[in-house]
């Protein structure tokens, strides 16, 4: 399941009734993705996060399309949040179940790459130093060339 919001979710609330009456579920993964007061050394204030409704949708439901091809896995839920957040403010939550451990494991860190490299958001961040759109990151893009077709 998919969703983009601009509200705070509740991850022990979105855990418990992915998991409802669930019997099945051996492994369960959850990453919380949560902004930070620093970036790149700098301080930073807020974050605004864009998107275009419908193409963010789209994207988000290949990559979780995807997974579900490469292992094995039971449920997933990824839940992004848009609008301005601030310091402490959960931006990204990825849930993956399995019957077994290592095809949650490797889902949600291949969720999680793939929507740092590949979802459709763009970044503001805002500090003392102004506002700046956030750049692609080298470093994402090299995590998530792990998952690879060639490299898988």
């Amino acid at each position: 399941m998919i969703r983009i919001q601009r509200h705070p979710f509740d991850t022990a609330a979105e855990l418990a009734k992915l998991k409802r009456g669930r019997t099945d579920i051996g492994g369960t993964v959850v990453f919380v993705g949560t902004m930070r007061d620093l970036s790149d050394g700098k301080p930073i204030s807020t974050m605004t996060l864009e998107h275009y409704p419908g193409m963010t949708e789209k994207a988000l439901t290949e990559i979780d399309a995807e997974a579900h091809r490469r292992w094995p896995l039971l449920d997933t839920l990824i839940v992004h949040r848009y609008g301005t957040l601030t310091p402490g403010d959960d931006i990204v939550l990825v849930i993956a179940t399995s019957g077994h451990r290592e095809a949650a494991f490797a889902a949600c860190n291949f969720l999680i790459d793939w929507l740092k490299t590949k979802a459709p958001f763009w970044k503001i961040e805002g500090g003392p130093q102004g506002e700046n759109w956030v750049p692609a990151k080298s470093s994402d893009d090299e995590s998530a060339s792990r998952w690879d077709k060639t490299s898988s």
